[in-house]
């Protein structure tokens, strides 16, 4: 593997595990709200602001990562695409509830805690087996990589 695509690589990882880092704080601020039993209006901001991360960083895993390490990966090793695929869909089901159910519903936190359970794990698996398979396979993800950069300077401009 020669260098560039290391850091094609390595770069790539980086996006992704700032997301995953912004995320598993944001789930800790707010276990911090449930924990000091928060007004509702504050519990249901951070929790459409976890759900906007996690779907803005999902879409560009399924448009823009997976296809990429798909490529690199052979075939015993593509569960881990097939599981990380289920995990999105079973994620984005999860995000729906939240984003449609009022926090003064007797079951929203416990939504948003399953669904920081669920990430977490999710996120155990990219990074100790996707991430570890794709170094393994010598991994070009340049291209992906800038199309990774494109989609967050996209994405950040629709947010102002």
């Amino acid at each position: 593997m020669s260098k560039k695509e290391l850091d094609a690589l390595e770069a790539a990882v980086e996006i992704l595990s700032k997301d995953h880092e912004e995320v598993d704080r944001q789930f800790g601020e707010y276990k911090k709200l449930m924990d000091y039993e928060a007004p509702a209006a504050q519990r249901k901001a951070l929790a459409d602001k976890i759900c906007d991360a996690l779907s803005q960083h999902a879409e560009m895993e399924e448009q823009i990562f997976y296809p990429a390490a798909r490529r690199y990966l052979e075939k015993d090793s593509e569960e881990i695409m097939d599981h990380a695929d289920v995990e999105h869909a079973t994620l984005k089901v999860l995000i729906a509830r939240i984003t449609s159910t009022k926090a003064s519903d007797p079951h929203f936190d416990a939504y948003v805690h399953v669904l920081g359970e669920y990430v977490k794990h999710h996120v155990e698996e990219e990074e100790d087996e996707m991430f570890s398979e794709l170094r393994k396979q010598g991994a070009d993800m340049d291209e992906a990589l800038e199309a990774m950069k494109a989609f967050k300077v996209k994405k950040k401009g629709a947010r102002k």
